[in-house]
Protein backbone atom coordinates (compact mmCIF):
# COMPACT_ATOMS: atom_id res chain seq x y z
CA UNK A 1 0.00 0.00 0.00
CA UNK A 2 1.10 3.56 -0.72
CA UNK A 3 0.86 4.58 2.94
CA UNK A 4 3.21 1.84 4.15
CA UNK A 5 6.71 2.63 5.37
CA UNK A 6 8.21 0.17 2.87
CA UNK A 7 6.50 1.97 -0.01
CA UNK A 8 7.71 5.39 1.18
CA UNK A 9 11.28 4.15 1.51
CA UNK A 10 11.16 2.66 -1.99
CA UNK A 11 10.01 6.03 -3.33
CA UNK A 12 12.96 7.73 -1.70
CA UNK A 13 15.34 5.29 -3.37
CA UNK A 14 14.06 5.89 -6.88
CA UNK A 15 16.80 6.52 -9.48
CA UNK A 16 17.89 10.19 -9.42
CA UNK A 17 16.95 10.81 -5.76
CA UNK A 18 19.62 8.75 -4.03
CA UNK A 19 22.50 11.14 -4.65
CA UNK A 20 20.49 14.14 -3.39
CA UNK A 21 19.45 12.26 -0.24
CA UNK A 22 23.11 11.41 0.36
CA UNK A 23 24.13 15.07 -0.12
CA UNK A 24 21.45 16.21 2.38
CA UNK A 25 22.65 13.70 5.00
CA UNK A 26 26.28 14.78 4.49
CA UNK A 27 25.22 18.41 4.88
CA UNK A 28 23.38 17.72 8.17
CA UNK A 29 26.38 15.81 9.53
CA UNK A 30 28.66 18.71 8.61
CA UNK A 31 26.39 21.19 10.43
CA UNK A 32 26.37 19.05 13.59
CA UNK A 33 30.16 18.75 13.47
CA UNK A 34 30.49 22.55 13.20
CA UNK A 35 28.18 23.11 16.21
CA UNK A 36 30.30 20.77 18.36
CA UNK A 37 33.50 22.63 17.38
CA UNK A 38 31.95 26.04 18.11
CA UNK A 39 30.97 24.83 21.61
CA UNK A 40 34.49 23.54 22.21
CA UNK A 41 33.71 19.83 22.11
CA UNK A 42 35.69 17.46 19.96
CA UNK A 43 33.26 14.90 18.39
CA UNK A 44 35.57 11.92 18.95
CA UNK A 45 36.15 12.84 22.62
CA UNK A 46 32.43 13.36 23.23
CA UNK A 47 31.54 10.04 21.55
CA UNK A 48 34.18 8.16 23.53
CA UNK A 49 33.04 9.64 26.85
CA UNK A 50 29.41 8.79 26.07
CA UNK A 51 30.25 5.22 25.16
CA UNK A 52 32.39 4.78 28.30
CA UNK A 53 29.66 6.09 30.59
CA UNK A 54 27.09 3.87 28.85
CA UNK A 55 29.20 0.76 29.42
CA UNK A 56 29.87 1.72 33.07
CA UNK A 57 26.15 2.11 33.76
CA UNK A 58 25.47 -1.21 31.99
CA UNK A 59 28.08 -2.91 34.20
CA UNK A 60 26.35 -1.56 37.29
CA UNK A 61 23.06 -3.09 36.19
CA UNK A 62 24.50 -6.38 34.82
CA UNK A 63 27.86 -8.06 35.49
CA UNK A 64 30.32 -7.56 32.66
CA UNK A 65 30.31 -11.28 31.77
CA UNK A 66 26.55 -11.43 31.40
CA UNK A 67 26.37 -8.19 29.42
CA UNK A 68 29.23 -9.46 27.25
CA UNK A 69 27.42 -12.73 26.53
CA UNK A 70 24.25 -10.79 25.66
CA UNK A 71 26.13 -8.61 23.20
CA UNK A 72 27.88 -11.66 21.67
CA UNK A 73 24.51 -13.41 21.30
CA UNK A 74 22.98 -10.38 19.61
CA UNK A 75 25.89 -10.20 17.20
CA UNK A 76 25.68 -13.90 16.45
CA UNK A 77 21.95 -13.64 15.87
CA UNK A 78 22.47 -10.80 13.39
CA UNK A 79 25.13 -12.81 11.54
CA UNK A 80 22.89 -15.94 11.35
CA UNK A 81 19.90 -13.93 10.12
CA UNK A 82 22.03 -12.27 7.47
CA UNK A 83 23.49 -15.60 6.28
CA UNK A 84 20.04 -17.26 6.20
CA UNK A 85 18.54 -14.36 4.25
CA UNK A 86 21.45 -14.33 1.82
CA UNK A 87 21.22 -18.11 1.28
CA UNK A 88 17.47 -17.95 0.62
CA UNK A 89 17.92 -15.09 -1.84
CA UNK A 90 20.68 -16.94 -3.73
CA UNK A 91 18.84 -20.29 -3.85
CA UNK A 92 15.54 -18.62 -4.80
CA UNK A 93 17.22 -17.16 -7.84
CA UNK A 94 17.76 -20.72 -9.16
CA UNK A 95 14.52 -22.34 -7.96
CA UNK A 96 11.16 -21.27 -9.42
CA UNK A 97 8.44 -20.32 -6.97
CA UNK A 98 6.38 -23.45 -7.72
CA UNK A 99 9.21 -25.89 -6.97
CA UNK A 100 9.23 -27.95 -3.79
CA UNK A 101 10.56 -26.40 -0.62
CA UNK A 102 14.30 -26.36 0.11
CA UNK A 103 14.00 -28.90 3.00
CA UNK A 104 12.28 -31.29 0.57
CA UNK A 105 15.10 -30.85 -1.94
CA UNK A 106 17.68 -31.56 0.77
CA UNK A 107 15.73 -34.65 1.88
CA UNK A 108 15.67 -35.98 -1.66
CA UNK A 109 19.37 -35.38 -2.11
CA UNK A 110 20.54 -36.79 1.20
CA UNK A 111 18.08 -39.61 1.82
CA UNK A 112 16.80 -40.82 -1.54
CA UNK A 113 20.23 -40.68 -3.17
CA UNK A 114 21.31 -43.34 -0.67
CA UNK A 115 18.33 -45.56 -1.48
CA UNK A 116 18.64 -49.08 -2.93
CA UNK A 117 19.42 -49.67 -6.59
CA UNK A 118 16.14 -50.84 -8.07
CA UNK A 119 15.89 -52.26 -11.61
CA UNK A 120 12.42 -52.49 -13.13
CA UNK A 121 11.84 -54.54 -16.29
CA UNK A 122 8.75 -54.02 -18.40
CA UNK A 123 6.98 -51.31 -20.33
CA UNK A 124 3.65 -49.61 -20.91
CA UNK A 125 1.44 -47.79 -18.41
CA UNK A 126 1.88 -50.46 -15.72
CA UNK A 127 5.59 -49.76 -15.48
CA UNK A 128 4.96 -46.00 -15.38
CA UNK A 129 2.62 -46.46 -12.41
CA UNK A 130 5.27 -48.37 -10.47
CA UNK A 131 7.96 -45.78 -11.23
CA UNK A 132 5.75 -42.94 -9.95
CA UNK A 133 5.61 -44.69 -6.60
CA UNK A 134 9.21 -45.91 -6.41
CA UNK A 135 10.69 -42.42 -6.84
CA UNK A 136 9.35 -41.63 -3.35
CA UNK A 137 11.69 -44.27 -1.89
CA UNK A 138 14.90 -44.02 -3.92
CA UNK A 139 16.58 -42.05 -6.68
CA UNK A 140 18.61 -45.06 -7.87
CA UNK A 141 16.05 -46.46 -10.31
CA UNK A 142 16.75 -48.04 -13.70
CA UNK A 143 13.81 -48.82 -15.97
CA UNK A 144 14.62 -51.36 -18.70
CA UNK A 145 11.98 -51.06 -21.42
CA UNK A 146 11.20 -52.87 -24.62
CA UNK A 147 11.51 -51.25 -28.04
CA UNK A 148 9.04 -53.39 -29.96
CA UNK A 149 6.22 -50.82 -30.20
CA UNK A 150 4.99 -50.31 -33.76
CA UNK A 151 1.67 -48.51 -33.27
CA UNK A 152 0.54 -44.93 -32.82
CA UNK A 153 3.04 -42.10 -32.75
CA UNK A 154 5.97 -44.40 -31.93
CA UNK A 155 5.16 -46.68 -34.85
CA UNK A 156 4.96 -43.77 -37.28
CA UNK A 157 8.31 -42.37 -36.17
CA UNK A 158 9.85 -45.84 -36.34
CA UNK A 159 8.57 -46.41 -39.88
CA UNK A 160 9.27 -42.95 -41.28
CA UNK A 161 12.60 -42.13 -39.58
CA UNK A 162 13.95 -45.54 -38.59
CA UNK A 163 14.39 -44.58 -34.91
CA UNK A 164 13.69 -46.73 -31.90
CA UNK A 165 10.04 -46.33 -30.84
CA UNK A 166 10.21 -43.70 -28.07
CA UNK A 167 6.74 -44.17 -26.52
CA UNK A 168 7.58 -46.41 -23.54
CA UNK A 169 10.82 -44.52 -22.96
CA UNK A 170 8.92 -41.21 -22.88
CA UNK A 171 6.33 -42.54 -20.42
CA UNK A 172 9.03 -43.76 -18.04
CA UNK A 173 11.01 -40.51 -18.18
CA UNK A 174 7.84 -38.54 -17.43
CA UNK A 175 6.94 -40.92 -14.57
CA UNK A 176 10.37 -40.43 -12.98
CA UNK A 177 10.34 -36.66 -13.53
CA UNK A 178 10.97 -34.40 -10.56
CA UNK A 179 10.41 -31.23 -12.59
CA UNK A 180 7.54 -28.79 -12.27
CA UNK A 181 4.18 -30.03 -13.51
CA UNK A 182 4.07 -27.82 -16.61
CA UNK A 183 7.25 -29.31 -18.11
CA UNK A 184 6.01 -32.86 -17.48
CA UNK A 185 2.65 -32.09 -19.06
CA UNK A 186 4.45 -30.57 -22.04
CA UNK A 187 6.51 -33.76 -22.47
CA UNK A 188 3.30 -35.83 -22.47
CA UNK A 189 1.33 -33.40 -24.65
CA UNK A 190 -0.22 -35.00 -27.75
CA UNK A 191 -1.09 -32.94 -30.83
CA UNK A 192 -4.75 -33.26 -31.79
CA UNK A 193 -4.58 -31.29 -35.05
CA UNK A 194 -2.11 -30.44 -37.75
CA UNK A 195 -1.04 -32.24 -40.89
CA UNK A 196 1.79 -34.60 -39.97
CA UNK A 197 1.58 -33.65 -36.29
CA UNK A 198 -1.79 -35.11 -35.36
CA UNK A 199 -1.38 -38.05 -32.98
CA UNK A 200 2.25 -37.33 -32.16
CA UNK A 201 3.30 -36.49 -28.61
CA UNK A 202 5.77 -33.71 -27.93
CA UNK A 203 7.98 -36.07 -25.92
CA UNK A 204 8.26 -38.51 -28.84
CA UNK A 205 9.25 -35.70 -31.20
CA UNK A 206 11.68 -34.32 -28.63
CA UNK A 207 13.41 -37.68 -28.19
CA UNK A 208 13.53 -38.20 -31.95
CA UNK A 209 15.11 -34.76 -32.44
CA UNK A 210 17.68 -35.48 -29.72
CA UNK A 211 18.45 -38.82 -31.35
CA UNK A 212 19.18 -37.01 -34.61
CA UNK A 213 21.40 -34.43 -32.85
CA UNK A 214 23.36 -37.22 -31.10
CA UNK A 215 23.86 -39.08 -34.41
CA UNK A 216 21.43 -41.85 -33.56
CA UNK A 217 22.61 -42.42 -29.98
CA UNK A 218 19.33 -43.15 -28.18
CA UNK A 219 21.10 -43.78 -24.85
CA UNK A 220 22.56 -40.26 -24.88
CA UNK A 221 19.24 -38.81 -26.03
CA UNK A 222 17.45 -40.40 -23.08
CA UNK A 223 20.06 -39.05 -20.67
CA UNK A 224 19.58 -35.51 -21.99
CA UNK A 225 15.79 -35.78 -21.77
CA UNK A 226 16.08 -37.13 -18.22
CA UNK A 227 18.22 -34.14 -17.24
CA UNK A 228 15.66 -31.75 -18.72
CA UNK A 229 12.93 -33.25 -16.53
CA UNK A 230 15.30 -33.86 -13.58
CA UNK A 231 14.32 -37.54 -13.51
CA UNK A 232 14.90 -39.59 -10.36
CA UNK A 233 16.66 -42.40 -12.17
CA UNK A 234 17.48 -43.59 -15.66
CA UNK A 235 15.60 -45.24 -18.50
CA UNK A 236 17.43 -47.79 -20.65
CA UNK A 237 16.17 -49.63 -23.76
CA UNK A 238 16.79 -53.37 -23.60
CA UNK A 239 18.41 -53.24 -27.05
CA UNK A 240 19.34 -50.58 -29.59
CA UNK A 241 18.20 -52.74 -32.50
CA UNK A 242 14.79 -52.25 -34.13
CA UNK A 243 12.88 -55.45 -33.38
CA UNK A 244 9.56 -56.93 -34.46
CA UNK A 245 7.43 -58.91 -32.03
CA UNK A 246 6.03 -62.18 -33.35
CA UNK A 247 3.35 -64.26 -31.64
CA UNK A 248 2.86 -67.93 -32.44
CA UNK A 249 -0.81 -68.66 -31.78
CA UNK A 250 -2.35 -71.94 -30.62
CA UNK A 251 -4.17 -72.27 -33.94
CA UNK A 252 -0.88 -72.13 -35.89
CA UNK A 253 -1.03 -68.49 -36.97
CA UNK A 254 2.01 -66.21 -36.66
CA UNK A 255 1.08 -62.62 -35.92
CA UNK A 256 3.76 -59.96 -36.39
CA UNK A 257 3.76 -56.52 -34.84
CA UNK A 258 3.10 -55.38 -31.27
CA UNK A 259 -0.04 -53.51 -32.28
CA UNK A 260 -1.43 -56.50 -34.22
CA UNK A 261 -1.02 -59.17 -31.55
CA UNK A 262 -3.93 -58.09 -29.29
CA UNK A 263 -6.12 -57.69 -32.38
CA UNK A 264 -5.58 -61.30 -33.44
CA UNK A 265 -7.95 -62.48 -30.67
CA UNK A 266 -6.30 -65.84 -30.12
CA UNK A 267 -4.42 -67.73 -27.43
CA UNK A 268 -0.70 -67.06 -27.58
CA UNK A 269 1.51 -70.12 -27.41
CA UNK A 270 4.91 -68.50 -27.65
CA UNK A 271 6.55 -65.15 -28.38
CA UNK A 272 9.73 -64.43 -30.32
CA UNK A 273 11.52 -61.40 -31.67
CA UNK A 274 12.98 -60.72 -35.10
CA UNK A 275 15.88 -60.60 -35.51
CA UNK A 276 16.61 -63.06 -32.70
CA UNK A 277 20.33 -62.24 -32.53
CA UNK A 278 20.06 -58.68 -31.21
CA UNK A 279 22.47 -57.49 -28.56
CA UNK A 280 21.40 -56.10 -25.18
CA UNK A 281 22.54 -52.66 -24.15
CA UNK A 282 25.56 -52.59 -21.87
CA UNK A 283 23.74 -50.21 -19.54
CA UNK A 284 20.90 -52.70 -19.04
CA UNK A 285 23.22 -55.59 -18.18
CA UNK A 286 25.30 -53.44 -15.83
CA UNK A 287 22.18 -52.22 -14.04
CA UNK A 288 20.95 -55.79 -13.47
CA UNK A 289 24.36 -56.97 -12.24
CA UNK A 290 24.62 -54.10 -9.76
CA UNK A 291 20.98 -54.13 -8.63
CA UNK A 292 19.84 -54.41 -5.02
CA UNK A 293 16.29 -55.27 -6.13
CA UNK A 294 14.82 -56.45 -9.46
CA UNK A 295 11.14 -56.00 -10.28
CA UNK A 296 9.42 -57.66 -13.25
CA UNK A 297 6.29 -55.84 -14.39
CA UNK A 298 3.62 -54.78 -14.13
CA UNK A 299 2.59 -54.30 -17.74
CA UNK A 300 1.42 -56.18 -20.79
CA UNK A 301 2.71 -59.73 -20.32
CA UNK A 302 3.46 -60.64 -23.93
CA UNK A 303 4.17 -57.23 -25.48
CA UNK A 304 5.95 -55.36 -22.63
CA UNK A 305 7.63 -57.76 -20.18
CA UNK A 306 8.44 -60.90 -22.16
CA UNK A 307 10.12 -59.04 -25.10
CA UNK A 308 12.78 -57.85 -22.64
CA UNK A 309 13.39 -61.44 -21.52
CA UNK A 310 13.72 -62.52 -25.16
CA UNK A 311 16.59 -60.08 -25.68
CA UNK A 312 19.71 -62.27 -25.36
CA UNK A 313 21.52 -61.70 -22.08
CA UNK A 314 18.71 -60.02 -20.15
CA UNK A 315 17.04 -63.15 -18.75
CA UNK A 316 20.42 -64.75 -18.02
CA UNK A 317 21.57 -61.71 -16.06
CA UNK A 318 18.36 -61.74 -14.00
CA UNK A 319 18.63 -65.47 -13.29
CA UNK A 320 22.24 -65.11 -12.07
CA UNK A 321 21.58 -61.99 -10.00
CA UNK A 322 22.01 -62.20 -6.23
CA UNK A 323 19.42 -59.45 -5.70
CA UNK A 324 15.90 -60.33 -4.55
CA UNK A 325 13.52 -60.55 -7.53
CA UNK A 326 9.78 -60.01 -7.48
CA UNK A 327 7.16 -60.26 -10.20
CA UNK A 328 4.21 -57.86 -9.96
CA UNK A 329 1.17 -59.53 -11.50
CA UNK A 330 -1.41 -57.37 -13.28
CA UNK A 331 -4.68 -56.51 -11.59
CA UNK A 332 -6.77 -57.26 -14.69
CA UNK A 333 -6.46 -59.54 -17.69
CA UNK A 334 -5.64 -57.91 -21.02
CA UNK A 335 -7.93 -58.50 -24.02
CA UNK A 336 -6.16 -60.35 -26.81
CA UNK A 337 -3.17 -61.29 -24.65
CA UNK A 338 -4.12 -62.80 -21.30
CA UNK A 339 -7.83 -63.57 -21.56
CA UNK A 340 -8.91 -65.88 -18.71
CA UNK A 341 -5.34 -65.99 -17.35
CA UNK A 342 -4.71 -66.72 -13.67
CA UNK A 343 -1.66 -65.67 -11.67
CA UNK A 344 0.03 -69.03 -12.31
CA UNK A 345 -0.56 -68.64 -16.07
CA UNK A 346 1.36 -65.34 -15.98
CA UNK A 347 4.21 -66.94 -14.03
CA UNK A 348 4.36 -69.96 -16.33
CA UNK A 349 4.59 -67.74 -19.44
CA UNK A 350 7.46 -65.77 -17.90
CA UNK A 351 9.57 -68.76 -16.84
CA UNK A 352 9.02 -70.50 -20.21
CA UNK A 353 10.17 -67.48 -22.24
CA UNK A 354 13.11 -66.92 -19.87
CA UNK A 355 14.40 -70.41 -20.62
CA UNK A 356 13.81 -71.82 -17.14
CA UNK A 357 12.99 -75.46 -16.58
CA UNK A 358 9.34 -76.36 -15.88
CA UNK A 359 8.25 -75.41 -12.38
CA UNK A 360 11.55 -73.51 -12.05
CA UNK A 361 10.08 -70.13 -11.24
CA UNK A 362 12.67 -69.65 -8.48
CA UNK A 363 15.34 -69.35 -11.20
CA UNK A 364 13.78 -66.11 -12.47
CA UNK A 365 12.01 -64.69 -9.41
CA UNK A 366 11.81 -65.11 -5.66
CA UNK A 367 8.31 -63.76 -5.03
CA UNK A 368 5.04 -62.89 -6.75
CA UNK A 369 3.08 -59.81 -5.70
CA UNK A 370 -0.68 -60.22 -6.21
CA UNK A 371 -3.55 -57.79 -5.74
CA UNK A 372 -5.67 -58.89 -2.79
CA UNK A 373 -8.78 -56.73 -3.05
CA UNK A 374 -10.96 -59.44 -4.55
CA UNK A 375 -13.01 -59.58 -7.71
CA UNK A 376 -15.94 -57.77 -6.09
CA UNK A 377 -13.88 -54.66 -5.32
CA UNK A 378 -12.31 -54.47 -8.78
CA UNK A 379 -15.20 -54.23 -11.27
CA UNK A 380 -14.17 -54.41 -14.95
CA UNK A 381 -14.54 -51.22 -16.98
CA UNK A 382 -17.69 -51.08 -19.09
CA UNK A 383 -17.03 -52.63 -22.49
CA UNK A 384 -13.36 -53.31 -21.74
CA UNK A 385 -13.74 -57.10 -21.85
CA UNK A 386 -11.20 -57.60 -19.06
CA UNK A 387 -11.54 -59.25 -15.66
CA UNK A 388 -9.60 -59.51 -12.41
CA UNK A 389 -6.65 -61.92 -12.61
CA UNK A 390 -7.66 -65.03 -10.69
CA UNK A 391 -5.45 -66.05 -7.80
CA UNK A 392 -4.77 -69.83 -7.81
CA UNK A 393 -2.38 -70.71 -4.96
CA UNK A 394 -2.62 -74.46 -5.54
CA UNK A 395 -1.04 -74.10 -9.01
CA UNK A 396 1.56 -71.60 -7.79
CA UNK A 397 2.82 -73.80 -4.96
CA UNK A 398 5.04 -76.10 -7.11
CA UNK A 399 7.07 -73.11 -8.37
CA UNK A 400 8.54 -72.54 -4.91
CA UNK A 401 7.83 -68.81 -4.83
CA UNK A 402 6.94 -66.49 -1.99
CA UNK A 403 3.36 -65.30 -2.49
CA UNK A 404 2.67 -61.71 -1.42
CA UNK A 405 -0.97 -60.65 -1.30
CA UNK A 406 -1.60 -56.94 -0.78
CA UNK A 407 -4.38 -54.44 -1.62
CA UNK A 408 -2.83 -52.73 -4.65
CA UNK A 409 -5.69 -51.42 -6.78
CA UNK A 410 -6.20 -47.70 -7.22
CA UNK A 411 -9.32 -46.09 -5.78
CA UNK A 412 -9.66 -43.84 -8.84
CA UNK A 413 -8.97 -46.57 -11.43
CA UNK A 414 -9.87 -49.85 -9.77
CA UNK A 415 -8.42 -51.92 -12.65
CA UNK A 416 -4.95 -50.33 -12.32
CA UNK A 417 -2.29 -50.44 -9.62
CA UNK A 418 -2.08 -47.53 -7.22
CA UNK A 419 1.51 -46.15 -7.52
CA UNK A 420 2.06 -45.55 -3.80
CA UNK A 421 0.44 -48.78 -2.61
CA UNK A 422 2.39 -50.80 -5.14
CA UNK A 423 5.75 -49.16 -4.43
CA UNK A 424 5.21 -49.43 -0.66
CA UNK A 425 4.44 -53.17 -0.94
CA UNK A 426 7.54 -53.79 -3.10
CA UNK A 427 9.90 -51.82 -0.87
CA UNK A 428 8.47 -53.28 2.35
CA UNK A 429 9.13 -56.79 1.03
CA UNK A 430 12.65 -55.79 -0.05
CA UNK A 431 13.60 -54.34 3.34
CA UNK A 432 12.12 -57.30 5.19
CA UNK A 433 13.92 -59.73 2.87
CA UNK A 434 17.22 -57.88 3.33
CA UNK A 435 16.85 -57.82 7.11
CA UNK A 436 16.12 -61.56 7.14
CA UNK A 437 19.19 -62.30 4.99
CA UNK A 438 21.44 -60.10 7.16
CA UNK A 439 20.29 -61.66 10.43
CA UNK A 440 20.33 -65.32 9.32
CA UNK A 441 24.13 -65.78 9.78
CA UNK A 442 23.83 -64.33 13.29
CA UNK A 443 21.15 -66.88 14.10
CA UNK A 444 23.42 -69.68 12.91
CA UNK A 445 26.29 -68.42 15.06
CA UNK A 446 24.02 -68.08 18.08
CA UNK A 447 22.84 -71.68 17.69
CA UNK A 448 26.37 -72.95 18.58
CA UNK A 449 26.29 -71.29 22.02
Amino acid sequence: MKSSLNYQLRRLMLPGLKRWIAIILIGIATIVLGVFLVLGYHPITVAGSFLRELLEHAADVLPHRISGLIIISLGGLLVCLAIAKMTIDVVSAYLPEDREAIPDVLYRRRHLDRGPKVVVVGGGHGLSNLLRGLKNFTNNITAIVTVGDDGGSSGRLREELGVLPPGDIRNCIAALADEEKLVTELFQYRFEHGQGLEGHSFGNLFLTALCSLTHGDMIQSVKVASRVLNSCGQVVPSTLSVITLCAEMEDGRVVKGESQIPQARGKIRRMRIEPASVRPTTEAIQAIVGADLIVLGPGSLYTSIIPNLLTPGIAEAIKHSQAPRVYVCNVMTQPGETDHYSVSDHVQALIMHAGCKPEGGYELMDAVLVNDQGAQSVPPPAGANCFPVRFDPERLRPYGLKILRRPLASEELAWHHDPIRLARAVMFWYYRHRRRVQTSPLKKIASFF
